[in-house]
């Protein structure tokens, strides 16, 4: 890397391109000085570096800031020129097409930029009015379009992130104007509508509870943060203010205008607004504009409350840019967020920001396994301070389990297994072994058995075993050892029957390398008519199971090689429900090749999504739903199958129409310099002689066919792939139909009536006079500084005697409408597309309001505005 890349990308850092020193001052005079030797050889590329660490590492913006100022100092006309179209055209772009994090990040380098005497005040003042005025029409019922409220609240939001970064300055250079936004941003907030959190709370008790009008929502919240920032004199200390130490060379130098922006047209609003078009287009507003951050306050207050109100939102800010920015290399990110430029410690704050990311509703920005990896490279990074907070977080998260949205506790689940395998598996299960003495169904005891069991899946079991030594009896909830319940096996002491001869024989076949054809005659010959169905299902497939059983690599062999056997007997969906059934018993010691086994099937075509869903609400499996995650585990791999074919055809379309576009291109271009060729043609004695050379026009002739022929290719394939899509999408609606009638029908069997559970509230207290709990102490959050350990008693005797509150049809219910919600959420952006038909036909007056919350929760659309 060029030494002036390094300085640039190391600037304010304790770093070796910059010696001992730390003083930001030293940092900016020593890259300056670099950068102006380059700049008459390689101005264009330093712009285009500085304007990408602006926007890529934006806790460094005010020290980019300060160093564009002194750049600008040498009145390079043709430099400042390039900035400023640089910064206008990627900001309104960015505007046009809602790119979310480039808005946010450019409007907080104009703050800085004003700061350092680049941009006039007023320039400023002008792109935070057009802003407010496009939110405030945006919630305007008659002129604007208020389902797209997301959108003028993200304005709002980006206007008011700035301030931290240049309010004293505005205060002090254009007093009328920011105190003109400031009252503009108090008329938006009192005509817009408070945002809901339905469906994307992180606790069910907050969702159930509803928003009190006294509560604020994020917006609101920061609002009031900025707000006492500016009584406070816009003093904050997790900002740098760089551009102070050079205030003598700012006041001699000239600001500049930034010309005006536009912001887009929202989408119109529909003349007949129903309860159904206007949830879409919220739900699309809210999917394009999402809010930022949905605050995890994992800990007690007393662990942050040194901070300033708004200092809690800037170190937020700073570590999500971390985490956005630099997600390709783990490494630097651990380094940059342990490194941020503030003067105060924020180890929990970090930890609730990471976890607030991670189980971040409807999806976190990226996979999970991106911060597990993050939170293991910090507890290397801080092996004093970290590990201890993160099991402290562990620890008060898993005493609030009952209350964890289902999807949340699945994430948590899968994370903490995959945080433990890379730390040997250490962790004192002692303190949780009074989940022996809770009820199977108890939502904590279920937790350590699904953690247990994903940890076998990552190592094996005698390891996992050791690992709970300290807590033998904990050894209960292992899952067993996964090894095949193979019916046919050869055991001395067993009597060996025909279903066992003709298995050795089927297995022999298989060892004689025959033919699928080969094999289905024999069945159709030998098998089928003498046994009947049952019995040939059940022997081909616990046999071909059991060939295919050795590794991932035999199934695959297995399946490719004698798939078509398995579809000959398996026709309809009864018969696959069949086939699934054969698999969970061959499997039943191991839920992870039980899945692995059903999902391959479903990729081979051997099984439909109807015949997995029908197999899933079987009594058998309906009777875990609260107690085991392994039958979600498989009707989310089903369902996210479909659903992601459609997503591939979507996206395959959309390159295809591009690719026609550009080959209309070529075949007009193709078509031109053909009949340019030909308008030469000359007459000669009558006869028309080619004016041009006749190999040229041989070769024009067959690119233009070529060229045709290649557009009309592209047609067909986007014909059949539309075809494709359209096929999907309607099998997907039947796939939901199916699915949610099934959790109608399961829930008037089990739901109490109305008048007594009408809210989770009343479900969950319906068996709460008969049992008790010590409520004061398993809400107990806090955690102590040194070990992470609670300050309250651990021992097993305390809290064997807290005897879980709810019972066994309660439980089942509250985890099923969990379970339901988060396959809502999940899928919304395809449930939307058959709301109509899902309302016709499941969604009835009759069904149980809680099913009916739980679904339209999961939309994201509060149930007074369906």
């Amino acid at each position: 890397m060029s030494s002036w890349k390094s300085l640039l990308l190391r600037i304010g850092e304790k770093c070796p391109e910059y010696g001992t020193s730390s003083d930001f001052k030293d940092h900016i005079e020593t890259c300056f000085g670099v950068i102006r030797r380059e700049l008459e050889l390689s101005g264009d590329d330093i712009l285009h570096f500085l304007l990408q660490c602006a926007e890529q590492l934006p806790h460094k913006v005010p020290l980019y800031g300060t160093l564009v100022r002194d750049l600008l100092s040498l009145e390079n006309i043709d430099y400042l020129i390039s900035l400023y179209l640089s910064l206008y055209g990627t900001f309104q772009e960015a505007l046009d097409f809602g790119n979310c994090d480039k808005i946010r990040i450019l409007m907080r380098f104009f703050t800085v930029l004003m700061c350092s005497k680049v941009l006039q005040p007023g320039s400023l003042g002008v792109v935070f009015e057009t802003l407010l005025s496009s939110a405030a029409t945006t919630v305007d019922e008659e002129k604007g379009n208020p389902a797209w409220q997301a959108r003028g609240d993200f304005y709002v939001t980006c206007i008011l992130s700035c301030l931290p970064w240049g309010g004293a300055e505005l205060t002090e250079q254009v007093p009328e104007e920011i105190e003109r936004v400031m009252v503009g941003i108090q008329a938006y907030l009192s005509i817009r509508k408070q945002a809901s959190d339905t469906g994307l709370s992180f606790f069910e008790d907050d969702d159930e509870s509803g928003k009190d009008l006294a509560d604020k929502d994020f917006l609101e919240d920061l609002y009031d943060r900025v707000q006492s920032l500016s009584n406070n004199g816009w003093k904050v200390d997790s900002v740098p203010r760089p551009h102070l130490s050079f205030e003598a060379q700012l006041v001699a130098g000239k600001s500049h205008e930034l010309g005006p922006f536009s912001c887009p047209e929202q989408p119109h609003q529909p003349t007949a607004l129903s309860g159904i078009i206007y949830g879409k287009q919220k739900y699309e507003a809210e999917l394009k504009y999402p809010q930022r951050i949905r605050r995890l306050n994992i800990f007690s207050a007393s662990k942050t409350e040194d901070l300033q109100p708004i200092d809690r939102f800037i170190v937020e800010e700073y570590l999500l840019d971390v985490l956005l920015f630099l997600n390709g290399c783990r490494k630097e990110c651990a380094s940059y967020m342990v490194g941020l430029p503030v003067p105060f410690r924020y180890e929990y704050l970090m930890a609730e920001t990471i976890f607030s990311q991670l189980l971040l509703l409807p999806q976190p920005p990226f996979k999970p396994i991106y911060y597990t990896q993050v939170i293991m490279d910090l507890c290397k990074a801080l092996p004093g301070a970290f590990p201890a907070v993160i099991a402290g977080a562990v620890r008060a998260l898993f005493d609030k389990i009952a209350d964890l949205d289902m999807e949340c506790r699945t994430r948590l689940i899968l994370w903490f297994s995959h945080h433990l395998s890379n730390f040997q598996f250490i962790w004192p299960w002692e303190e949780w072994a009074y989940v022996l003495d809770l009820p199977k169904w108890a939502p904590q005891r279920v937790f350590v058995q699904e953690v247990l069991e994903r940890e076998v899946r990552l190592s094996y079991w005698d390891k996992v075993k050791q690992s709970v030594e300290n807590a033998p009896a904990l050894e209960e909830l292992l899952p067993p050892k996964g090894s095949p319940n193979f019916q046919y096996a050869v055991e001395d002491d067993k009597e060996k029957t025909e279903q066992h001869a003709l298995s050795a024989e089927l297995n022999n076949k298989v060892k004689g390398r025959q033919t699928a054809r080969e094999m289905t005659v024999w069945i159709e010959e030998n098998l089928y008519p003498v046994h009947g169905p049952e019995v040939t299902l059940k022997v081909v497939v616990q046999t071909l199971l059991d060939i295919g059983s050795k590794s991932f690599t035999h199934l695959i062999t297995v399946l490719e090689r004698y798939g078509q056997v398995i579809a000959k007997i398996c026709v309809d969906i009864d018969k696959q429900v069949m086939l699934i059934a054969e698999v969970s018993s061959y499997w039943k010691n191991n839920a992870q090749m039980t899945a692995i086994t059903i999902d391959r099937m479903m990729g081979y075509r051997l099984l439909s999504n109807l015949a997995i869903v029908k197999w899933v609400f079987s009594p058998e499996n309906i009777g875990q739903f609260h107690t085991s995650d392994h039958p979600w585990e498989i009707l989310r791999n089903a369902v996210s199958k479909t659903h992601n074919r459609i997503c591939d055809l979507r996206k395959e379309i959309a390159t295809l129409k591009k690719s026609i576009l550009s080959a209309e291109e070529v075949a007009a271009k193709a078509k031109a310099e053909l009949e340019a060729a030909e308008s030469k043609l000359t007459l000669v004695e009558g006869e028309p002689v080619l004016g041009e050379n006749p190999a040229r026009m041989k070769r024009l002739k067959s690119h233009a066919e070529k060229a045709k022929e290649e557009e009309v290719s592209m047609r067909d394939s986007l014909e059949a792939k539309e075809a494709l899509l359209s096929r999907a999408v309607d099998e997907n609606e039947v796939l939901f139909v199916s699915l949610y009638k099934n959790f109608s029908f399961i829930f008037m069997e089990r739901l109490p009536d109305p008048s007594t559970a009408g809210t989770l509230k009343a479900l969950k207290s319906i068996q709460a006079d008969s049992m008790a709990v010590d409520l004061e102490e398993s809400s107990a959050m806090e955690v102590d500084n040194e070990n992470g350990m609670p300050k309250k008693s651990q021992s097993n005797g305390g809290r064997a005697s807290n005897l879980y509150n709810i019972g066994e049809k309660e439980q089942w219910c509250l985890s099923t409408l969990g379970y339901v919600k988060a396959f809502s959420r999940q899928y919304a952006s395809e449930i939307w597309h058959h709301i109509e038909k899902l309302d016709a036909e499941v969604f009835i007056e009759n069904i149980h309001p809680l099913f009916r919350k739980a679904v339209y929760s999961g939309l994201r659309q509060p149930i007074n505005e369906v």
